[in-house]
């Protein structure tokens, strides 16, 4: 079962299974519409025939054409323009464009934006042959994954990803419970840390979430946000890999409508036509 926390009455949705360019894009609008965010996942293999089969490949990858070619390895090259063909199509269902037309750019750590499109944020994990985006409409969003089947030892990783509240939380539970634990704690530690747009620069040990409620807590487990985060974490592609979610709510009220062509605040038209029709 997911386990996840929600701000007020948000919640993240479960990742969606996106197995080829057909989507299902339709769903991940109205999970964003809906929540202000959408996640997605999908294999690299899933997609390999599209982007291999695609006559516009380089003009869909715009600025990542070059690295694309350069890569030797063949696994590392089909899983890069798999993540970023995701990556892409992901954006353009949120934004109601064409993949093409967008322009994926990177921020200093590797972080992808789409240039001149600040309505939206997003967010890329992948590992083995799992891709996961995220988008968000409302703030900041990250995501992180990780193989079910990894396991990280209480001894040896403790002093390292561990608050003092969580220790104690974690040293009262059954060792397999502790394993699995510990990897949730991983991905969802990641997850903020991508969200921030800090990755491993900042310490893990700086800040915990607490291991029943799943909100934010500082290092001596007292409260560390107003609500203004939601988190949750996905067993996905039958339970072998988890995806932790990571998401910021401004607290402005943003216009649901993100497409390029319209972004249209209707509160705002609205009053505007309303005066025009009073002058």
């Amino acid at each position: 079962m997911p386990h996840q926390t929600a701000r007020g009455e948000r919640t993240i949705a479960p990742p969606l299974h996106v197995s080829g360019p057909g989507g299902p894009w339709d769903t991940v609008r109205e999970n964003l519409e809906r929540d202000g965010s959408a996640v997605v996942f999908a294999t690299w293999g899933e997609w390999l025939t599209a982007a291999l089969s695609d006559s516009e490949l380089r003009p869909l990858l715009g600025r990542d054409w070059q690295r694309y070619r350069r890569t030797e390895n063949a696994a590392m090259r089909y899983c890069f323009v798999a993540s970023r063909m995701v990556v892409k199509y992901t954006a353009a269902a949120a934004l109601r464009t064409e993949p093409a037309a967008l322009d994926l750019a990177y921020k200093i750590g590797g972080r992808p934006y789409i240039r001149g499109f600040d309505q939206i944020d997003i967010s890329l994990s992948h590992t083995d042959d799992l891709i996961v985006v995220g988008v968000s409409r409302t703030g900041r969003i990250g995501v992180d994954t990780e193989s079910a089947k990894r396991k990280i030892s209480f001894e040896l990783f403790h002093d390292h990803m561990c608050t003092p509240a969580e220790h104690a939380e974690l040293t009262r539970m059954s060792q397999d419970r502790q394993t699995s634990e510990l990897l949730r704690l991983w991905t969802l530690k990641e997850a903020y840390t991508k969200a921030l747009g800090q990755g491993l620069r900042l310490g893990f040990t700086e800040f915990g979430f607490g291991l029943e409620s799943g909100r934010l807590i500082a290092p001596d487990g007292s409260p560390a946000s107003r609500d203004e985060w939601a988190f949750a974490t996905f067993p996905v592609l039958a339970d072998r890999y988890l995806v932790s979610v990571a998401c910021h709510d401004t607290g402005l009220d943003t216009a649901r409508d993100t497409a390029v062509h319209t972004m249209l605040d209707e509160g705002f038209m609205g009053a505007v036509e309303e005066g025009l029709a009073s002058a």
